[in-house]
């Protein structure tokens, strides 16, 4: 551990730059997936532009509660069920997970599929459910 700290106070520009580096890739990868939405711009998203919300979570948990007219396609399907979509191409979409960590690869998968408007839920349904807004229970 020594021999690290004093590679890094003798390097500080090299290790600098590797921060830098990782920092920027880190960003670029999180916007690959498409820009991030509060639940209040989810609402508004889906009452002034009919955003389609897609629910990327197990059906077990979609049915413990999701938004209110949310698509249930499991992040693990989505490739597979991509057909089921296409009717919302010309729509915003916006896509919902549990705490926001699988919406980045699925935006990603959508884009390269030909949705130019994706967007995904800051924190997933866990931010959701923190600003008490209402679920649908089946």
């Amino acid at each position: 551990m020594t021999l690290f700290i004093e590679f890094l106070s003798q390097q500080w520009i090299l290790a600098s730059a590797l921060l830098v580096c990782l920092t920027l890739l880190m960003q670029y990868e999180s916007r690959k997936g498409g820009p991030q939405l509060s639940p209040q711009e989810l609402i508004n998203k889906v009452n002034h532009q009919q955003a389609v919300v897609i629910d990327l979570r197990e059906k077990a948990e979609f049915d413990a509660g999701h938004v209110v007219d949310a698509i249930n396609i499991p992040s693990a399907k989505l490739a597979a069920r991509m057909s089921e979509l296409d009717s919302h191409r010309d729509k915003p979409v916006v896509l919902v997970c549990k705490m926001g960590q699988h919406s980045g690869a699925a935006g990603k998968t959508l884009s390269a599929n030909g949705f130019d408007d994706v967007y995904r839920l800051k924190g997933g349904m866990t931010e959701w459910q923190a600003s008490q807004l209402p679920v649908v229970r089946k």
